[in-house]
């Protein structure tokens, strides 16, 4: 046996040559993402056979990551922030019009849209929430997508909380409660009085309560809701009286939670599009699930998941739910997207989002459950390359960020690469990741750089007692809280990794905390404060500092690789600056790279190429795989 070619980093990291297709309310176009000048721009293209493409944004600094048709066909929206701030304005596209330049919705410097919804019984309007009056809240407006006149429907209740639209004027205020709890409270037209309708345990939703999406006649809204239970089921939740009817649930597996981190991936709920009712709801385990709650849609699913073995992905329909564009999740086949006509049958494949990979030269992932040393299951993903006999191999141990988050099956450049040059890749989902259950997520509570840490250890000696990983040639790769869990490896048990590669990671908890944007300070009580601690409490503060890489660099000898983003408004350029600074006065080995035109995530390509270039030569240095010689 032997190794495949070596992919490049460009064959991974290039901008795919389509991607994230949706179909028009009429049935009639497809929108979808592909490059223009080395960007993912917005194009759209007739489904008549032989219509050519054509742009309709034309953003030379920045990809474009989410767009959206509105119910009128004619225009499409589109998010975009600067240089990665997370400033995120709304723009408008003519697509009839293709000399019009896209037109800025939210034209308020240093402010950003934290919601961007298209209520079905509003056609021809949005609602957005804007921190443009005072930065710390978000009021809520009803935008006219054709004229761009904003309406002030509400001010913000407070800092870090906001309101829900349930349209004919119904408002109903989101808020904190002193011990932490989410209230549902409802706006008197009148007074403006809130009156309480439910509570929601605030330890049991870290983030949010997600789903959460108001049902088309505005009396109910449809949430994900774990009272009582260990996994999160869909229910109803009477906007009347706080009652909850369950709508939905899978027995060992959770509504599929990860657009509330990731909001460039598909909603849980999958709604028609015309009026806005439900037709399916996602879960996620190890691999994922849809249960169809409309009988035609139950046909239509049937179809659609015929037409690949990987996990459906982005699906729109038309207005009469007859036409769809489906996209796919595939471990080696990434991003294949269909057309569908049901009331045809016909289907075709529309294209491939990077079609120069063989399938066959990628790495197969593959769902492994790990026992933590304290008995609870990790489940988790491993990936081994191709063509070599799998033991003794160098092995990346890759880290998901959050903590809040997850792994999931499906293609990742990343993986793909480290596979390509000879590693074994695994990806723990430690305690405190979310889609297992909140005991699972629970179990992470005060565990940082603790129990956190030993779910990572012990995914590490899984693998070697496996046989298929060499003990003394691990690495440990992460980005964000995966950055941070990097760093604890380097930190609090340097023996165990050749390498470590922090991506936009936190070296000092207590000041990652007192450096987060203002609009997002209220919103640690549930996470950050509940889970390791309140930078404010000394006592805690304390704890935090104990926990922190930066005051254990003394330990650190395992050689280093980090890359930051200069606009980071989550984990700031300090938190790398310094402790880099502090390895280099004591002599210790870290390779620093910072990108001036990226944030908390990196998007622009050429950012992408250099850091696993970097990283490619990193982990050949220390493990020992194959490096391209680009």
């Amino acid at each position: 046996m032997a190794l495949p070619d070596l992919h490049s980093v460009e064959d991974l990291f290039d901008p795919p040559q389509r991607t994230k297709a949706s179909i028009s309310p009429d049935g009639t176009r497809i929108a979808f993402l592909a490059p223009w000048k080395n960007r993912l721009n917005v194009w759209v293209q007739d489904l008549a056979p032989g219509s050519e493409p054509r742009p309709v944004t034309a953003d030379a600094t920045r990809t474009v990551l989410r767009y959206a048709w509105t119910q009128d066909p004619r225009w499409l929206l589109y998010l975009q922030d600067t240089g990665g701030d997370e400033n995120w304005h709304v723009f408008r596209v003519d697509v009839e019009d293709p000399d019009a330049p896209a037109v800025d919705l939210t034209p308020f410097p240093g402010a950003t849209t934290a919601g961007l919804e298209l209520p079905a019984s509003r056609p021809g309007t949005a609602i957005v929430q804007l921190n443009a009056r005072n930065v710390a809240e978000f009021d809520l407006h009803e935008l006219d997508i054709a004229t761009g006149e904003l309406t002030l429907l509400a001010q913000s209740p407070g800092p870090g909380e906001g309101w829900l639209y349930a349209g004919e004027g119904r408002l109903f205020a989101q808020t904190l409660t002193a011990d932490g709890d989410i209230a549902l409270s409802r706006r008197d037209d009148e007074t403006g009085e809130l009156h309480r309708v439910a509570t929601f345990d605030g330890a049991d939703h870290p983030i949010s309560v997600y789903p959460f999406e108001v049902t088309p006649d505005g009396t109910g809204a449809w949430i994900g809701s774990n009272r009582g239970t260990d996994h999160t089921r869909l229910v109803r939740l009477d906007l009347a009286t706080g009652q909850e009817t369950e709508i939905d649930g899978h027995p060992g597996f959770d509504v599929d939670a990860r657009a509330l981190v990731f909001p460039t991936l598909p909603s849980p709920l999958i709604r028609h599009r015309r009026t806005g009712e439900l037709l399916g709801v996602r879960y996620y385990g190890q691999r994922q699930v849809i249960h169809a709650l409309d009988p035609h849609f139950a046909d239509v699913l049937k179809n659609l998941e015929g037409l690949s073995d990987g996990d459906l992905a982005a699906l729109s329909g038309d207005a009469d739910g007859r036409r769809w564009v489906v996209s796919f999740n595939h471990d080696r086949d990434p991003g294949a997207t269909w057309f569908y006509d049901h009331s045809t049958g016909e289907s075709r494949l529309l294209f491939r989002s990077l079609p120069h990979l063989d399938p066959e030269s990628l790495a197969p992932m593959r769902p492994v459950t790990i026992t933590a040393r304290d008995r609870l299951e990790l489940p988790s993903y491993l990936t081994l390359p191709v063509g070599v006999e799998p033991t003794g191999l160098p092995l990346v141990l890759l880290v998901h960020g959050g903590p809040w988050s997850r792994d999931a099956w499906g293609f990742d450049p990343a993986v793909q690469l480290l596979a390509n040059r000879g590693y074994a890749v695994l990806q723990v989902n430690f305690r405190g990741s979310t889609g297992f259950g909140k005991a699972h997520m629970r179990a992470a509570i005060g565990e940082f750089a603790g129990k956190m840490h030993d779910d990572l250890i012990d995914g590490v000696d899984w693998a070697i007692e496996q046989g298929y990983a060499d003990p003394d040639r691990v690495a440990i790769f992460g980005g964000s809280y995966g950055g941070y869990a990097a760093l604890v490896g380097a930190a609090f048990t340097p023996g165990r990794f050749a390498a470590a590669l922090d991506y936009v990671g936190i070296s000092n908890l207590a000041n990652f905390m007192r450096t987060v944007p203002e609009a997002a300070k209220s919103g640690l009580v549930n996470n950050w404060y509940r889970y390791a601690g309140d930078p404010a409490d000394p006592d805690q503060e304390a704890d935090l500092l104990a926990r922190s890489p930066i005051t254990r660099v003394h330990e650190i000898r395992t050689p280093l690789m980090i890359a930051q983003g200069a606009n980071d408004v989550r984990v700031v350029k300090a938190e790398s600056d310094n402790i880099v600074d502090a390895l280099r006065e004591r002599g210790v080995e870290v390779d620093y790279l910072v990108f001036d035109d990226e944030g908390h995530m990196f998007v622009n390509p050429e950012n992408l190429i250099t850091m696993f270039r970097a990283a490619e030569r990193f982990l050949a240095r220390h493990l020992g795989g194959r490096k391209d010689r680009a």
